[in-house]
């Protein structure tokens, strides 16, 4: 009866040795090797552990081999064109007494081309350059007839109109121009002078053009 109750006590004794052995340590990197079977301070494929950074990613731009940034570019400039001795625009007016030597030209002119015609106004007389325009205001009167007479002196050709300004808006009419070649011109002579078909008058202008620099002068001629 003894034997069977010292048996079973020895048994209950040694239980707690059986278990206590198996128990990993602590903190043991052994242990933990064995348990997720890779080395210290490395880990599994998929599991969370510091990364390097790759070229260009997620830093600083990397130049491309072979690259270079162009150098930049200096604008141009086109030179602009040399003017001709062709001007446009007003000629310069001067004193009819400056051109005295023509004088002698526009009076025996006016006797031949105007006879019976009187003066409208003064002479009117400018300095030009090639392309350039004088022009010389007057009102034109219902029923009158208008001629013109010029005279240049170093002037290729010398060109005369008669033009209205119907309204400052509007552009000029040219209502008469000489027919004649050369430094000296004629609107409306030999009889032929311009008559304002309208009962009433309006503003007008002797226009002189020239070709070539020199002197013009001319006269208003009406009857």
């Amino acid at each position: 009866m003894r034997l069977y109750v010292l048996i079973p006590a020895a048994l209950l004794g040694l239980a707690p040795l059986a278990c206590g052995g198996s128990d990993p340590e602590p903190n043991n990197p052994s242990q933990m090797q064995n348990q997720y079977g890779a080395p210290p301070g490395q880990y599994p494929p998929g599991q969370y552990g510091p990364t390097t950074q790759q070229p260009g990613q997620y830093g600083q731009p990397t130049t491309q081999p072979g690259y270079t940034q162009p150098a930049p570019t200096t604008p141009t400039t086109t030179p602009a064109p040399t003017q001709t001795g062709t001007s446009t625009g007003q000629a310069t007016p001067i004193a009819p007494a400056a051109v005295s030597a023509a004088t002698p030209v526009l009076t025996a002119m006016a006797a031949s081309e105007v006879q019976g015609m009187q003066p409208e106004g003064g002479a009117f007389a400018g300095q030009f350059q090639d392309g350039q325009t004088l022009e010389q205001p007057f009102n034109i009167q219902p029923g009158k007839c208008y001629s013109v007479i010029g005279v240049g002196l170093g002037v290729q050709e010398l060109n005369l109109q008669i033009v209205a300004q119907p309204a400052p808006m509007l552009p000029p009419v040219v209502l008469s121009q000489d027919n004649t070649t050369g430094p000296n011109a004629t609107l409306g002579g030999k009889g032929q002078c311009f008559k304002n078909p309208l009962p009433v008058g309006g503003p007008a202008k002797a226009v002189m053009t020239v070709r070539g620099a020199g002197l013009a002068v001319a006269q208003i001629y009406v009857k």
